[in-house]
């Protein structure tokens, strides 16, 4: 016998939908029955971003500059992917020390 799923509530606005999924209160399960979920990739689909402004030592950045140049491509795309990398493998190491701790 299939568990009686919740409905989902009628939200006010975005806001309101993200607090409601991401209270520890609500638990997804209730109201979505994943057996049936299906993989979708959305290829368009582009990340959303944000400025922001980063001040750095000069010398920093004309090596970070200079780096670019001889990889063809833009310092501020460069300076991007190095982070995202420096992220993942903090993430890795991170998943590292937990599964070590169980």
């Amino acid at each position: 016998m299939s568990k009686r799923l919740k409905p989902i509530p009628r939200f006010a606005n975005e806001a309101a939908e993200r607090a409601f999924w991401e209270s520890p209160k609500n638990d997804s399960t209730e109201y979505v029955d994943w057996s049936k979920a299906k993989l979708t990739v959305l290829p368009r689909l582009k990340p959303s971003t944000e400025s922001i402004s980063l001040r750095m030592p000069e010398n920093l950045l004309d090596t970070i500059r200079s780096h670019a140049q001889r990889l063809d491509e833009p310092y501020q795309s460069l300076i991007k992917l190095w982070i995202a990398e420096k992220v993942a493998t903090l993430g890795r190491q991170q998943n590292t020390v937990r599964s070590r701790g169980k």
